[in-house]
């Protein structure tokens, strides 16, 4: 009997001491929940363990003038005929005709009709023609 008292006695004297608590998780990403100052080192990790790099463009300068140049003339052709498009105002002569060569491409802008304007795009290589009509308003 005594050993049962003092196996009793032990057993809440060390129960006291330990205490237990519940499992409570704190997420370590921001995204989730997790402290914001984690944020940057997550993104280093990340970016040290990439292993995919973004394609290198090998052109020359003469191929990076000739596509200025082409983007260039479609932005003039776009500026150009855009008050014409839209109807904001008649700057264009509507019987005036223009050909631009960009590249292997010939673009033709014909104003022959009142209610649209029609541009014809050829491929020089192929001789295929793409024509596309864009209403006025207004």
């Amino acid at each position: 009997m005594k050993k049962i008292i003092l196996a009793l006695v032990i057993s809440i004297s060390v129960s006291s001491y330990v205490s237990g608590s519940e499992l409570v998780y704190k997420p370590v990403n921001p995204s989730f929940g997790g402290s914001p100052l984690n944020g940057s080192y997550l993104l280093g990790k990340a970016q040290g363990q990439n292993k995919h790099k973004a394609p290198q463009s090998r052109k020359s300068f003469e191929e990076k003038v000739s596509d200025a140049l082409e983007r260039a003339t479609l932005s003039d052709i776009v500026s150009k005929y855009k008050d014409t498009v839209l109807g904001e105002s008649a700057v264009i002569n509507n019987d005036e005709d223009s050909t631009f060569i960009s590249g292997d491409y010939q673009i033709d802008i014909l104003s022959s009709n009142s209610d649209s304007i029609t541009i014809e795009v050829t491929d020089l290589l192929t001789d295929k023609v793409t024509i596309i009509e864009i209403p006025k308003f207004g």
